[in-house]
This record gives C-alpha cells, structure tokens and sequence, in this order.
C-alpha cells in the first residue's frame, strides 16, 4: 500500500465525526479535530458539493450527513444482503439440480463471485467466493453486460481492440461480444459452452434489486459430461426461479 493522503484522512476524519454527531458547524469540528479552520472550510465544502454532508435547512452554517453517505451505506448493505440471500439460494438450487451453483457481480469488465454452492457429484466445477474472471467469457458476466447501456460497453470494452480469452472458445472481439450480447437480452437467459473452462458449461439469469436494477446474476454450472440441450433447457428455468426467488429476498417486486 502506498502512503496515506492526509486530506483524505482528514475528510474521512470529519464524515466518521458526523458518525457520532447528527450536526456540527465549521467551529465545532476544528474545535473536536483539531484541524486548522481553513481546512476544515475547504474540505467541508468540497463534501456539501459531493452530497456527503448538506447544510441543515433554514441553517446553512450548520451542516449533516447527505444524500451521498446514504447511497454508500445502502450499497454496502445492499451487498451484504446479496452475499448472505445469495448464498441461501444458491444453497436451494444447487440442492434442486444437485450441479454448482454461483452468484456474481460485476466489477468493471471482470466478475466477482460472492456466493457459491458445490455439487456432490465427484465431477465438478472447481470454483471459490471472491475469484475474479473475465465478464465476457462467463454466463454470469454475459448477463450482467447485457444489461449495460450501450456506452458503459464501449468504455469497458473498445472497438478494434481484442479480449483477453480463457479456452478457444471465449469471446474475441467487442463485436462478435456485442451480438452476443443481443441475443441474451432477447432470450433473458445467459449460456456459455467451454467458454471459462474448457470442461464446463453454464447458464445464468439475471438477480433485480428492490429498484429493479440488476445487479448480479445466478449460474449454473455443469461438466460437459452432463450437458445436452435438454438438460440445458431444464436449467435455464430452474436458474431463471431461483434469480427471481434471490430478486425477491432483495426486495424486488417486479
């Protein structure tokens, strides 16, 4: 880690002191933080201008928590809660087809898997909570792009420039990504073929929070040996259930 920055500390410092206190003025946190009065002017500024703190009404020297501690705190229980829902469905699926199941976020162009439930079959895929692989080569990313306006996917993933691939089959190009892209937002369902894992096969549907956005998506995940598009087409409705059932415990009521 690199060294800290003190006016970050020292924005942090005010915004943990607003965690102890429902409003304070200028002179109170220089008076509490010791931090010269000019500073404390900027960097309050700065976090009114950002939605972190907000004046208190009909009192403008006096400030409080914002809007933007709000979003960061709801966030961050919003995962909490996808981590704990999801691995609870995740746990009831995996017991339905007795195959892997995950759920995953995405993170930039990569995915992020934050819960997971085994196959007892002998033969399966070997996988863990926190591993981080290309969106493009997953059902689970595949899903959750398909759901990103357009520009988001030209900023994550230029024209004319290659994409890094896992086996033969993975995705090469934003363009051959693109179309596929179309065809999943058509289906609702996600499904790679040895795309990740050259033994593997997957199919996802996508999780909605209580907005309606999406923000994960849940996969199931077979060794080829018990793969067919019969058995493809069984899975796709049971992951499809068991997205809606995770959307639902996150307050989704679409």
């Amino acid at each position: 880690m690199g060294r800290s920055v003190p006016a970050v500390m020292r924005a942090l410092d005010i915004l943990e002191l607003f965690g102890t206190k429902e409003e304070l003025s200028i002179p109170e946190i220089h008076a509490q933080l010791g931090f010269p009065r000019t500073s404390v002017h900027e960097l309050v500024g700065t976090l009114v201008e950002r939605s972190y703190l907000t004046p208190v009404p009909g009192q403008p020297h006096r400030f409080r928590l914002g809007v933007g501690a709000f979003h960061l705190g709801a966030a961050y229980a919003e995962r909490m809660d996808l981590t704990r829902e999801g691995q609870t469905v995740a746990a009831e699926v995996a017991a339905a087809c007795d195959e892997t199941v995950h759920v995953a976020v995405l993170d930039g162009s990569s995915v992020v898997y934050v819960a997971k439930a085994d196959s007892t079959h002998p033969v399966r895929m070997v996988s863990a909570v926190g591993r981080r692989l290309p969106a493009h080569c997953t059902a689970v990313g595949l899903m959750l792009l398909a759901a990103l306006e357009d520009n988001r996917l030209d900023e994550l993933f230029p024209i004319g420039r290659n994409l890094p691939a896992l086996t033969e089959r993975s995705i090469a190009s934003p363009e051959q990504l693109r179309t596929r892209l179309a065809r999943i937002r058509g289906r609702g369902i996600a499904e790679e073929f040895c795309e990740s894992n050259e033994a593997v096969a997957c199919v996802a549907a996508p999780v909605a929070d209580r907005s309606g956005r999406i923000v994960a998506a849940m996969s199931i995940s077979v060794p080829t040996m018990r793969w067919s598009r019969k058995r493809a087409g069984e899975l796709a409705e049971l992951v499809a259930q068991g997205a809606v059932s995770l959307s639902t415990r996150l307050g989704h009521r679409g």
